[in-house]
Order: C-alpha cells, then sequence, then structure tokens
C-alpha cells in the first residue's frame, strides 16, 4: 500500500472513531434549556416527549466498543500499513508462486510468526496428521498401502471423500459425476487409465490436454467428413458416404486415438467407439472439437497436499467406479 493510502485510510478510520466520540459526549449535554425529566413540549400519537438522558448502560457500552476499537487498531494491523504491536498478519501477502509460499510458511512456523494461515496448517497438522499417516501407510510405516486396500478401509474412504469435496469437487462436482469438459469419475471411462496408480499419477502430476485443431489442415469439408466417420463409430447414424470420405481422413487422428478408434491412455486420447463425450456428444459439439481443438488442464496436487493425502484421495477417486470390488 503506497504511503498516501496509508495515511489517507488511519485518517479516515482514526476520524471516524473521535466524531463518534465527540457525538457521544455532545448527545450527553443539556442543550435543549429545559431540565431533565420535563415535557419537551412534542406530541405524536398522543405520546410526550420528555427530555431524559442517554441510558447509562447504553452509554457505557458505546464507550467500551470505542475502547475495544482503540486497542484493536493498535494490537493488529488495520491503519494502513501499521502491522500492529503483536505483529499479526493472516498470511504472507508477498507470496507469488507455490515454492515461496511453502517457504513462508515454513518460515513462519519455525519463527512462532503470527502467520494466522501458517497456524492453522501447523494446528491442522498437529491435530490430523497422524491420521493421514496412519491411514495411508503399512502398519511398518514406511511403505504406502496399496490403494485398493484403502478403498476397502470404511474410515479412510471417508477422509479421502473430504478431502475430494475441498479440492475436487469444484470442477468434477461433489458426486464425482463431472460437467461439460471436466471428467465423469464414476464410470470407466478414464482418458489417462484408470487403474489405482495411474489415477494417483494424475493426481499427483496433474495432466495436461491438447487436442490439435483440424480446421485450416481438412477445411470445412473435411471436417464434416471427420465428424460423420467419428460418430459412426459409437453407432450413431451418419451420412454413410460422408462417413465413407472421413475414414480417409481420419488417418491424422489415428496417432493419437489408434486405427480402430479407441484411444490410447498413454496420451490421454479418447475411445472414440463409446457413448463419453468430455465436449459434448452432439454433432454441434463434435463439429467444434475437431475445427478448433480442445485444451484442458488437470492441477498437479502433490505440493498441495503431499503424498500421504494423494493416497488416500487416489483410494477413494478410485472407488468410485469400482464399488463392486469393495
Amino acid at each position: 500500500m503506497t504511503t498516501f493510502w496509508s495515511i489517507w485510510i488511519t485518517v479516515i478510520t482514526l476520524g471516524s472513531l473521535a466524531g463518534c466520540a465527540a457525538l457521544l459526549i455532545w448527545c450527553k449535554k443539556n442543550s435543549t434549556g429545559i431540565e431533565e425529566g420535563e415535557d419537551m413540549g412534542h406530541e405524536y400519537d398522543g405520546i410526550r416527549e420528555i427530555n431524559n438522558p442517554l441510558p447509562k448502560w447504553w452509554s457505557y457500552l458505546f464507550w467500551a466498543t470505542l475502547v475495544f476499537a482503540i486497542v484493536y487498531l493498535i494490537l493488529y494491523p488495520g491503519l494502513g500499513n501499521f502491522k500492529g504491536v503483536l505483529g499479526w498478519t493472516s498470511s504472507d501477502q508477498t507470496v507469488r508462486s507455490m515454492e515461496e509460499s511453502r517457504a513462508s510458511i515454513a518460515r513462519a512456523q519455525q519463527e512462532q510468526h503470527l502467520d494466522q494461515f501458517a497456524k492453522e496448517l501447523n494446528d491442522a497438522e498437529n491435530v490430523f496428521g497422524e491420521t493421514f499417516k496412519r491411514l495411508a501407510y503399512e502398519a511398518n510405516g514406511s511403505d504406502f498401502r496399496a490403494i485398493t486396500d484403502i478403498a476397502a478401509d470404511d474410515e479412510a474412504i471417508k477422509v479421502g471423500q473430504r478431502l475430494f469435496l475441498q479440492n475436487c469437487s469444484q470442477c468434477h462436482g461433489s458426486d464425482a459425476r463431472g460437467m461439460k469438459g471436466f471428467p465423469n469419475l464414476t464410470d470407466k471411462a478414464w482418458l489417462y487409465g484408470g487403474e489405482p496408480e495411474a489415477i494417483k499419477t494424475t493426481i499427483m502430476n496433474g495432466r495436461i490436454g491438447n487436442m490439435p485443431a483440424w480446421g485450416d489442415a481438412l477445411g470445412k469439408e473435411g471436417v464434416d467428413e471427420v465428424v460423420s466417420y467419428t460418430l459412426s463409430l459409437s453407432g450413431r447414424s451418419v451420412n454413410a458416404k460422408e462417413a465413407a470420405a472421413g475414414k480417409q481422413r481420419f488417418v491424422v487422428c489415428a496417432a493419437c486415438h489408434g486405427t480402430d478408434g479407441k484411444g490410447n491412455p498413454a496420451f490421454g486420447a479418447p475411445d472414440l467407439t463409446d457413448r463419453d463425450w468430455l465436449f459434448g456428444d452432439s454433432r454441434a459439439d463434435v463439429t467444434e472439437t475437431v475445427m478448433h481443438g480442445r485444451q484442458g488442464v488437470m492441477p498437479a496436487w502433490k505440493d498441495i497436499l503431499g503424498e500421504e493425502k494423494v493416497q488416500l484421495l487416489s483410494a477413494y477417486v478410485w472407488s468410485l467406479s469400482n464399488s463392486d470390488s469393495k
């Protein structure tokens, strides 16, 4: 914050408190010229106004709030750039990356700074850290439990579900069924593989999906033909002549999706022979995909959650499409 705005906020804040105090003092004075308890000469709907002083309990409470406000502004930040005598902060507002954030949190915890965010993380680790370790690791404490074993543990699955709701539901939905552009995690259609370790790798490292745009290379007619052939792979009714021509052009797609259109988890290329379409299954949606391409990003969570939590989260996600295996 610049010096100007710091001074501006300080003057406005202290001026408001001083104004409230002055108003209270003025209201406590009898400046009407009428004795206290006497009739003011005003009547409304049969009610007479009496010159009574402010209630003492109300005045004392008003003064108490002003004193509290001053003490608070001395102890905690609130007056421009003044950080308060306690040095408390909600979080380090100077960080610009995850690396800087982790370093700042570690420094605040080590030096016992009154950084609220670092303190809450530290308190959470003290309270829940052992629980995460117990549920994620084998009894020997050195090896992770198999994800399939964790998925059979009701307590671990409840913890994994909470992690999912806190970190993943914003994109995949609280029921994990996803939405347009965000995969449904409850079915068997996995872009990068639905095996336990594949799911963990996805969560740990994230994924960057890129479907190139083919509009310029194929032209409008070529795109229409490829779309017709692509839709025919999943049993859709299309123009047979157009689909036949599209099959010849599909060679440019086969490098990722395979000659049979069944996709390739190594590239995150979807299976085009099923009815699971990430960006919509209408002809218009598929045409948009082929014409302009698609880009998708799944963020990496290893530095945010840590591997213990990712292990539990992976088990929960795997269980969503393998409930019959529990």
